[in-house]
Order: C-alpha cells, then structure tokens, then sequence
C-alpha cells in the first residue's frame, strides 16, 4: 500500500534537525551522508551533510529529511506544515511542548471552535507544524 510522508530540505542542519525530530517523537532515526557515496557532492566538505534521513516511529509516523548542498538551490519551506492529529490528548501534548521549545507559536494549542484541541507553530529548524486533539463526537 503507497504511503505519503513528508520529505524535509534543509541547509546544512539536517542531521540536528532529525535528530531533534526523534528525540520528540522516538523511534529510529537512521542515516546517510554525501560522503558515503562516490561523486554526490562537489565540495568534500560537504560529505557529512546528511543525503537521506529517515525517522519511522512506534505510532508509525515516517519523516525524512536531508541537506541541500551548496550547489544546489535552497529555499526555507514555506506555505507547508507538517500535520499531526488523533485522540491521545497527552501525546499530542507532548509532541507540542516540545516542538514548540526553541520555536515561535503561531496559533496557541487551546480550543478552537469546531472543539478538541489545536495549535500552529513553527520549530527551531524553521518548519511548521499543525498539531490537532480530535474533537469528540457525540
């Protein structure tokens, strides 16, 4: 069955960004660098910039990410967020304290009209976030 899980591109934190990512979520972090394989990158300084990361957690949540090289065009994300929902409260409270520790806060983690919990921010690594208690159904 396909899956879609975010990519994240970053200019040279990716290896601190994931690992951020796994110390809030868990799970496996694993990866590899531009210099574990022949020609990937012009500057030999850039060969432990990260190629390919990917954190798979224990809820099933895949995030991967790498760094763009200097020879390649970068751009900090913009008009995307990373999305996060379900029903355990705690958790979710959980993901956003730590997301948002370092980061800006856009939209406070409260109760919004339609009911459950929801919040906008955007971390230390510059990417945004939406975490959402789903409402109760009645």
């Amino acid at each position: 069955m396909p899956s879609l899980n975010p990519y994240l591109s970053f200019r040279n934190d990716a290896r601190a960004a994931m690992t951020f990512y796994q110390s809030v979520f868990g799970g496996e972090l694993d990866i590899s660098t531009f210099g574990q394989f022949e020609g990937m990158v012009q500057d030999p300084a850039e060969n432990d910039l990260v190629m390919h990361a990917q954190l798979t957690t224990p809820e099933g949540f895949v995030l991967m990410g790498a760094d763009t090289p200097s020879g390649m065009t970068y751009e900090k994300p913009a008009g995307i967020s990373v999305s996060v929902s379900g029903d355990d409260e705690a958790a979710l409270q959980g993901y956003w304290d730590k997301l948002a520790d370092g980061g800006s806060v856009t939209m406070p983690f409260d109760t919004p009209p339609w009911g459950g919990r929801f919040g906008m921010l955007t971390d230390r690594y510059g990417i945004d976030w939406m975490i959402a208690v789903n409402a109760q159904q009645s």
